[in-house]
């Protein structure tokens, strides 16, 4: 059977920081072409805006539409004035046409001189106000101004001049800043690779050849071992004490109390022994937890209460993964309760919630969320505790990308604070 192969965690980092350059990098590019465009259409209004605004003033102009109205003869001779001086203009000035027309919009000029005698195609105010829009015309879609002329020395309105520059001309102006835009992307681009290679670099250097899933179950075993650990040490530290006591008192005759207490641990480990005897704490990694839990609890001076349900199933998740869910929702309580106000208290109940599901739910007796530990409190790297340490914000993390990946959820109650996460049962041969 040929094992299919994973990728490494590294070159998902690289992957994953290659497709975050080329991202940036084309939203970079694409803001550039589109703050240039909308730099060239404003200098286009202020151009066409001067333009017209220049030659409605020209008492030339001014003069020569005086009298346009009177007749066709009139009209001609406007013409034939005013036409030589819009060509030498759209020349020099680089603007596409210049119209200059009657009140009620004939031309008298264009850049077309087959089109002289036509009317003008675009907005004419009602009133004798400037305006500036964006219109398709004879020559195509552009920008361009039209501002009212005025008789001579008076407010009489004697017609229009109306200046444009084509979207086209504007475009032809990005296009020659393109290999600059072009260059500044590639260079940004280019620097994103490399980011990722050296991210895949330190990587390697972490994790090796290992899959980004391997990494993930590392990390699990690494937390489900620190909590695991934890729990043990309290356990023994414990036990050593209760023998030194008993020692203590065997060598001091009192035969009679060192068997009282000796009994009475006896008897106080059976009993959560016995608790634990059902298929969803029946595996010896987590009997091992609670047991230790329980010790490191009286460590603390917290009152820890286990409720479980006889007929609670088992989960449908390895023992290591087991072991990090409730070592970590255990652990937060503890932190949680020792932290508020006496009494410290922490229950946990494991009971079955239908056929197919376990409810696993720590309540503890802390001060409880804060809006911003609310809304955070499941974030990788979050920690409202204020000392240092390389495992501050991962167990609650931890524990949500569990359950996620099981088909499970969490919960969280407040009054008092608790924490309900739902997981599916195990079933067939995974069923203990």
């Amino acid at each position: 059977m040929v094992q299919k192969r994973t990728r490494s965690a590294s070159s998902s980092v690289f992957l994953a920081l290659s497709l975050i350059a080329v991202i940036l990098g084309l939203a970079v590019g694409g803001l550039l072409i589109w703050d240039r465009q909308r730099a060239g259409e404003h200098e286009a209004e202020r151009a066409t805006e001067a333009i017209a605004t220049t030659l409605a003033l020209s008492p030339t102009t001014r003069q020569a539409l005086a009298g346009v109205d009177a007749g066709p003869a009139q009209r001609v001779e406007a013409s034939t004035t005013l036409q030589p001086i819009t060509r030498t203009l759209i020349d020099r000035a680089g603007i596409t046409y210049i119209t200059i027309m009657t009140t009620d919009g004939i031309r008298l000029t264009h850049r077309e001189e087959s089109q002289i005698g036509d009317f003008y195609l675009g907005t004419i105010p009602d009133t004798p106000t400037e305006l500036t829009e964006v219109f398709d015309g004879t020559l195509g879609p552009s920008i361009r101004t039209i501002v009212p002329v005025f008789a001579p020395g008076g407010t009489e309105l004697v017609g229009w001049v109306s200046a444009g520059v084509t979207l086209g001309t504007v475009g032809a102006s990005i296009r020659d800043e393109l290999p600059l835009i072009l260059t500044l992307t590639a260079g940004l681009l280019a620097a994103g690779v490399v980011g990722a290679l050296l991210g895949r670099h330190y990587t390697r250097r972490l994790t090796g050849d290992l899959s980004a899933a391997d990494v993930r179950d590392a990390t699990t075993s690494f937390e489900s071992l620190r909590t695991l650990g934890a729990a043990l040490r309290a356990q023994n530290h414990e036990h050593g004490n209760r023998l030194h006591t008993a020692v203590a008192m065997l060598e001091l005759g009192r035969t009679r109390e060192a068997i009282t207490l000796l009994t009475e641990t006896a008897d106080h480990n059976q009993e959560l022994v016995d608790s634990l005897a059902v298929p969803a704490t029946s595996e010896s990694t987590m009997n091992a937890l609670l047991l230790g839990k329980t010790a490191q609890a009286a460590e603390r001076g917290l009152d820890f209460e286990t409720v479980i349900d006889p007929e609670a199933p088992a989960l449908a998740l390895s023992p290591i993964d087991a072991i990090a869910v409730v070592g970590n929702l255990i652990d937060n309580a503890f932190d949680a309760a020792a932290s508020g106000e006496w009494p410290h208290t922490v229950h946990l109940e494991i009971r079955a919630a239908g056929a197919e599901t376990v409810e696993i739910s720590v309540t503890d007796s802390g001060a409880g969320f804060s809006e911003e530990s609310r809304a955070r409190m499941f974030d990788h790297g979050y920690s409202t505790k204020a000392a240092p340490s390389a495992t501050r914000g991962i167990g609650l993390a931890l524990v949500r990308d569990i359950v996620t990946r099981a088909g499970g959820h969490i919960a969280v109650d407040e009054h008092p604070t608790t924490l309900r996460v739902s997981l599916p049962a195990a079933t067939g041969k995974d069923s203990r």
